[in-house]
């Protein structure tokens, strides 16, 4: 399922070249396809403010639209440049709750040039969603993602 994914990932990002069209795709393709995946999307860093923003999502709306770095299991991506795993969310003491439903959550950091400029978030209704092949299946969604903005001329 992971293979046929990216493959259907890279072909749709490969034909269009807007970048809010292309990400708001990606979010809604996993989210759709992959049963667990309750809630997808893309948080970027702001430019100059730490911060990061909500760009594109697939699932019930959030008002977890801006993030402070260090905030929240995606603010902690932001600074730390690596990927976080929680089987269940009511443990974590610094967890911004989205949603009452959220049982677990995978976030990914995306690079570009080298550089953490956003992620990858991923709720689950469920209990330990995610496993090691959820790491690596985003690891490469994101890298996909990072080419395309890349051929975009993406600014950060």
């Amino acid at each position: 399922m992971h293979s046929t994914l990216l493959h259907n990932i890279e072909s749709f990002l490969t034909k269009n070249p807007v970048t809010q069209i292309g990400l708001d795709w990606v979010c809604a393709e996993l989210q759709q396809k992959l049963p667990h995946y309750n809630w997808v999307g893309f948080y970027f860093h702001h430019p100059v403010k730490k911060e990061l923003y909500l760009k594109a999502f697939a699932g019930n709306p959030t008002d977890h639209t801006v993030i402070p770095f260090g905030k929240g299991i995606c603010g902690q991506v932001a600074i730390s440049n690596k990927n976080f795993v929680v089987d269940d969310v009511s443990e974590q003491d610094n967890y911004i709750a989205c949603s009452i439903e959220v049982k677990s959550e995978i976030v990914v950091p995306l690079f570009f040039d080298g550089k953490n400029v956003g992620q990858i978030d991923v709720d689950s209704n469920t209990p330990s969603a995610f496993n090691k092949k959820d790491e690596k299946f985003l690891e490469n969604v994101n890298a996909l993602v990072s080419t395309f903005l890349m051929r975009n001329n993406a600014q950060f």
